[in-house]
């Protein structure tokens, strides 16, 4: 069992940088690839970046490859994810999620079994 708090969302202008973080309870959270979702109103939830368990392979999707970086702590039981030149279409609630795998990750909503309540991140223009 795992539970996932997100924080670090709030407003900037376009541009500009935040930083998300997603704290995990629980010993086993280096047993657990972990994901970020966001989801926008009226839209579909949708993949932005995975890792690993130990960190070795991530993922990115194309509309935030290279400006967004997914890392994690596992002595803390954080991942995070830093987020650079934000533009107005990254507006959205920001959510982590945690998947039991023994190696890779999965960009798949639906295969992650624990999520955080969200973080809203809001860009203007």
């Amino acid at each position: 069992q795992v539970q996932l708090v997100e924080s670090g969302g709030g407003l900037v202008q376009a541009g500009g940088s935040l930083r998300l973080s997603c704290a995990a309870s629980g010993r086993t959270f280096s047993s657990y690839a972990m994901g970020w979702f966001r989801q926008a109103p009226g839209k579909e939830r949708e993949f932005v970046a995975a890792i690993s368990w130990s960190g070795g392979s991530t993922h990115y999707a194309d509309s935030v490859k290279g400006r967004f970086t997914i890392s994690r702590d596992n002595a803390r039981n954080t991942v995070y994810l830093q987020m650079n030149s934000l533009k107005p279409e990254d507006t959205a609630v920001y959510y982590c999620a945690a998947d039991r795998r023994e190696e890779g990750f999965t960009i798949v909503v639906g295969d992650y079994g624990y999520w955080g309540q969200g973080t809203q991140v809001t860009v203007s223009s």
